[in-house]
């Protein structure tokens, strides 16, 4: 009976097979809707919201930083879509659901768009959620299934959107939606967003404020203005042109709010430490996640001593008031703001994190984060320089081998010198007080932060070599090197004082990367261990040599004198290393610096970017720094920095950096010298300098001569003149580079003539010998080039180099000054050993003047037009010399 029952089934579907297929697809289609409904939730529960244990964060010791509560549990203040501004309707709808007035719940197209990109790319990739979708989401969905990424968990989404689509009106499901979407730093809803970043109701934004807000769903963290300012000033326009593109607001009116300055800060509310706070709650959701947060209970423990953050906290307000409290004779400095890092150098543990001065005072853009915040950190970035320089390991990147190092006794010299941008116009670095100092030792210049010193070393060393150990040691706002210049080293890349604060901890624990370590340790409401931090040394970035050479220098308060004088706010009560920095147009200053176990930065400036007024950073940031260190290392013993292995001490010179020359030597240097009546001499003053071991000097100094002259005319004698009518006397013979600077400071030099009262002299030889005596200061300071590398790229291997003008220049002739007024200089000089009879300067081709002594120089009346200058010398034999091209625009 059976089988006949299931034959006459199979020959009914046989012979009838469209409606049997039919009937198997409906059978599938109730199956998986029943599948994917059956323990949907309802609509009407859209406004319920289960209770958790809250998530605290402690600081080192166990004392309560901030609990965060779930909002839906604690203070969530929602209000009616009647009180939220017009343009904070506008800036979400244009971005999230630009359809949202006209689809059902979800947005066919953009399924359709998200399967066809899910598709292509073989997995889910794309969304396409609505406004209707994402509150279906986020507050009808269980946690887990909510950050699921399969289709299954996408069409339920659409389906209780549809369903939601159908139960509440569309003003009801947008006031929802505002109300409840996560806006970044503790922030649910509008209203507490409108609190947290703007210290007013959201009733009170305006259209440049709707437009940020708007922009942080997506992703608060990315976009958060606290930290990462300019995302979200980049995401703030993406709405803007949102908005523009769907006709709520016009082009101008969003060109407008584009360029509003908008300040920051937060209504108060019970929290320590809020600046580091907010950073560990950006580190836990990006970690864990949101719901773990919500729902877990988690226990925080961090890095942080409250002690210390307070310590640091109270500095930074009394060191700000004063720099406000200014006498009748003096202007205002326009200082409100300052930010504070402390750190161990060891394990990286931020025991400090202070972002401002107040958190909650929106005359400041208090809630800013000063120490995340990227800003431009001036000289501090310096010695990150000098360690690429100085580094005897390091492979040069453009040759492939190891170049020389530099050493602290290398000589440049501190002269004015120009050099081209990629885009052809001239670069002249100048001295914070706009002065040359002719030659310097590095461990000087580096001390005393000069400016030009310090673009000649990364022009030796390679910007690609310079942040490269930068991106090593932690610095990650130097990942693009095509758009650094030479600038680079005086502060022109942003960076981050967390990021700075960490990169001077490798020089302060013997070359070891240092990461900011904020948790230390998390748990969850059952104690259950799901993140605990254990100290570990980080990889070797830099020779040991290398940060005590550096150390070295930052820490010696004789070498700074010149620029900081004996007493300046970076001298400690024990030995610390100490750097400050100002950018030229005074808006930011640093210090930073360190001891053997607590490194320390400081900035101070204006969060929204206003020129501070003569405010440098030993000013401004110096006092802060200074006191937190005293401070904070009060009754602690005073410890040295230890000398590694492989350091030696070698006296040298104090002006050339050279080996003097040993007592009683009778070397002679040349014919011409001898003939000149000339013997060298041991230099007046020496050091004793520290060299990486196998970089220490092997040239004999030849700067210092004595002279003999004619006691009754003070000329040149030569070897026949009667002893009782010569004497002898010392000059310093300074390189070709430094001559112009040798006669702008009126130091002495030998005489370039002969005597004619002495017997045996001739006028021919003593034009040949007097041009030998000139001659030979480049030649006697030329073979210290490659010893010293104080040849750099800037003069190449041109034996005449053209001075002035600049190459690249621009120049506009003025109606209101007389036409004769308006010259430029042109002048060249000799490269170091080249030895000139004469100089010839051309204009277009055409000569301008020969000149037979330095200084070779004239004055060019201006004409309008595209101009080359060029320069020809000729030896003492009459050997042609040629100078390189300089090209400038001369424009009405």
């Amino acid at each position: 009976m059976a089988s006949r029952m299931l034959s006459r089934f199979w020959s009914l579907v046989i012979g009838h097979w469209p409606l049997a297929i039919a009937i198997l697809l409906v059978l599938a289609a109730v199956g998986a809707v029943r599948w994917l409904v059956v323990d949907l939730p309802s609509p009407d529960r859209l406004y319920e919201r289960a209770t958790a244990p809250s998530t605290r964060i402690y600081d080192r010791h166990g004392r309560l930083l901030y609990e965060i509560l779930d909002p839906h549990g604690g203070a969530h203040i929602p209000i009616p879509l009647a009180e939220v501004p017009p343009a904070c309707v506008n800036a979400t709808v244009a971005t999230e659901d630009a359809s949202f007035y006209h689809n059902p719940g979800v947005d066919g197209w953009a399924i359709v768009r998200a399967l066809w990109i899910n598709l292509r790319g073989g997995e889910v990739l794309s969304g396409g959620s609505t406004i209707t979708q994402q509150l279906a989401r986020n507050l009808l969905l269980s946690p887990k299934e909510r950050v699921e990424i399969s289709l299954e968990r996408k069409l339920r989404e659409a389906i209780l959107a549809w369903r939601l689509a159908r139960t509440y009106s569309k003003d009801e499901i947008l006031a929802l939606y505002l109300n409840e979407t996560y806006y970044g730093n503790l922030a649910y809803g509008i209203e507490a967003a409108a609190h947290t970043y703007f210290a007013k109701s959201a009733a009170e934004l305006d259209l440049a404020e709707c437009a940020l807000l708007a922009g942080l769903p997506q992703s608060p963290v990315r976009y958060n203005p606290l930290e990462n300012p300019d995302a979200a000033s980049a995401r703030q326009n993406v709405v803007l042109g949102l908005m523009v593109k769907h006709g709520s607001v016009s082009p101008q009116g969003a060109a407008l709010a584009a360029k509003q300055n908008l300040h920051f800060a937060s209504v108060p509310f019970p929290i320590k430490a809020p600046h580091f706070v907010m950073v560990v709650r950006g580190q836990l959701e990006k970690e864990f996640g949101l719901e773990p947060i919500y729902t877990q209970g988690l226990q925080v423990y961090t890095a942080l001593d409250l002690d210390v953050q307070n310590a640091a906290q109270r500095i930074v307000r009394y060191r700000l008031a004063q720099l406000a409290d200014t006498r009748d004779d003096q202007p205002p400095r326009n200082v409100r703001n300052a930010a504070a890092v402390v750190m161990d150098p060891h394990t990286g543990e931020v025991l400090a994190m202070v972002g401002s001065p107040d958190y909650f005072d929106p005359r400041i853009d208090g809630a800013v984060n000063g120490t995340i915040a990227t800003r431009q950190p001036g000289s501090s970035i310096k010695p990150i320089t000098y360690a690429a320089a100085f580094d005897p390991t390091r492979p040069n990147p453009s040759t492939g081998s190891g170049h020389r190092p530099l050493t602290a006794a290398t000589m440049m010299v501190d002269v004015r010198t120009a050099y081209v941008t990629r885009e052809g116009d001239p670069y002249v670095p100048w001295n914070y007080d706009r002065q040359w100092r002719g030659p310097v030792l590095l461990r000087q210049a580096l001390a005393s932060s000069y400016n030009l010193i310090a673009v000649k070393v990364l022009d030796y060393v390679g910007i690609e070599e310079m942040t490269r150990l930068a991106r090593s040691m932690g610095i990650t706002t130097f990942d693009d090197v095509d758009r650094f210049g030479l600038a680079l080293t005086l502060g022109g890349g942003e960076v981050r004082l967390l990021e700075l604060t960490a990169a001077y901890g490798a020089f302060a624990n013997g070359g070891y990367r240092v990461e900011p370590v904020t948790i230390t340790r998390v748990e969850d409401s059952r104690g259950r261990v799901l993140k605990v931090w254990e100290a570990t040394p980080g990889p070797r970035v830099m020779d040991e040599r290398v940060s005590y050479l550096i150390t070295d220098i930052l820490s010696d308060n004789f070498a700074r004198v010149p620029t900081f004088g004996e007493g300046s706010a970076l001298r400690l009560s024990r030995p610390a290393a100490a750097k400050t920095g100002t950018t030229t147009d005074w808006r930011d200053n640093w210090t930073v610096g360190y001891t053997r176990d607590l490194v320390v930065g400081v900035w101070a400036g204006n969060a929204d970017n206003e020129p501070m007024q003569h405010v440098s950073g030993v000013v401004g940031a110096a006092p802060i720094w200074h006191d937190v260190m005293e401070t904070l290392l009060k009754g602690r013993p005073s410890i040295e920095f230890v000398e590694p292995p492989g350091m030696v001490r070698v006296e040298v010179c104090a002006d050339s950096g050279f080996r003097p020359l040993a007592v009683g030597s009778q070397r002679l240097a040349g014919s011409r010298k001898q003939e000149a009546g000339k013997q060298p001499a041991r230099c007046p003053r020496t050091i004793r300098e520290l060299f990486i071991e196998g970089t220490e000097p092997t040239q004999t100094d030849d700067w210092h001569w004595l002279f003999t002259l004619d006691t009754r005319n003070g000329l040149l004698v030569g070897p026949d003149c009667p002893p009782q009518f010569t004497t002898q006397k010392r000059y310093t013979l300074y390189p070709a580079e430094a001559q112009e600077w040798v006669r702008g400071q009126n130091i002495p030099q030998p005489p370039e003539a002969y005597s004619p009262l002495c017997p045996g002299q001739e006028a021919g030889e003593q034009g040949s010998r007097g041009a030998g005596v000139r001659g030979s200061r480049g030649q006697e300071a030329g073979s210290r080039r490659q010893e010293a590398g104080s040849e750099v790229r800037v003069t190449g291997s041109w034996p005449l180099i053209l001075t002035s003008p600049d190459q690249g220049g621009r120049y506009r002739l003025s109606s209101e000054i007389p036409q004769a007024a308006q010259q430029v200089i042109v002048a060249a000089r000799p490269a170091d050993g080249v030895t000139l009879h004469q100089v010839t300067l051309l204009v277009d081709g055409h000569p301008l003047t020969t000149l037979t002594r330095p200084p070779y120089q004239v004055l060019w009346p201006m004409t309008v037009g595209t101009h080359v200058f060029t320069a020809v010398g000729a030896d003492a034999e009459g050997n042609e010399v040629k100078g390189n091209r300089v090209t400038i625009e001369v424009e009405e």
